[in-house]
């Protein structure tokens, strides 16, 4: 159901009562089979996560207090600079975003202790400017709830990333400035301390949930972090452009 409403683009009132995810358990095995289907129907590969709800925003916004994870999909997934049809999605919202790509593995840990933020920075490649397209399947996002948010792919829409970084390591984060822009205007503010006060809590948040699920980050994986500002959304036309500081820049246009 939720593949059919992306690829026909009608959305849903909300999942049938005997199908809906209870708790983030089901969500979790509903997300799996979603992301399978997409494979099918758009084709591609996964390579990476999403890291959604770890900004106090978007908490709020969502009535949550955990951030949850979906895939990231090449289908989906662009480089700085694309042109992407605005009809394809439901709505734009706009997530400038912290990315990571990973350098090895982080299984977990034989004696199950989780990973710390320094084990995890060892383990990081490089530091990517980024914007997500957050869309929804469903009419009210905001009231259908968190296990049916998850099962669709954690309201991921495309993901647009810039060129990495891979001498990030004496760059503060937290610190960096974030201002994102419509056709010019800033539309908002932000740094990377939005981000669970810095964005690679967030990525240490998603090692230990993955590990706790009988699975993990692989080297050459890519995971974006959670929106840095206020959230937005574009229309028809829009150019967004995001800036980070000594992270560089990102851009895309919806037309």
């Amino acid at each position: 159901m939720l593949v059919n409403a992306r690829f026909h683009h009608k959305r849903l009132s909300e999942l049938p009562a005997d199908l809906r995810p209870r708790n983030a358990d089901e969500a979790y095995d509903c997300q799996r089979v979603v992301v399978d289907n997409l494979l099918r129907v758009y084709g591609g590969t996964p390579v990476g996560y999403k890291i959604a709800c770890t900004n106090e925003i978007a908490q709020r916004q969502l009535r949550v207090d955990t951030p949850f994870f979906g895939r990231l999909l090449s289908a989906f997934c662009h480089e700085s600079g694309v042109r992407v049809d605005p009809w394809k999605f439901f709505m734009r919202v706009i997530e400038p975003e912290f990315g990571f790509r990973m350098a090895r593995d982080l299984p977990p840990n034989p004696d199950g202790a989780p990973y710390t933020r320094e084990q995890v920075a060892d383990a990081v490649e490089g530091v990517l400017p980024a914007i997500e397209i957050v869309d929804s399947r469903f009419d009210d996002w905001l009231t259908v709830g968190t296990p049916s948010l998850i099962a669709d792919n954690a309201c991921n829409a495309a993901w647009v990333k810039g060129a990495i970084v891979k001498d990030w390591k004496g760059i503060d984060l937290a610190a960096q400035p974030v201002r994102a822009e419509i056709n010019g205007e800033t539309r908002g503010t932000g740094s990377g301390a939005a981000v669970l006060g810095h964005p690679l809590n967030a990525l240490v948040w998603l090692v230990n949930a993955l590990n706790a699920r009988g699975t993990h980050l692989r080297a050459g994986d890519l995971v974006t972090t959670g929106v840095t500002t206020n959230v937005f959304m574009a229309e028809s036309g829009d150019h967004i452009r995001a800036e980070f500081g000594d992270i560089g820049s990102v851009e895309v246009t919806f037309t």
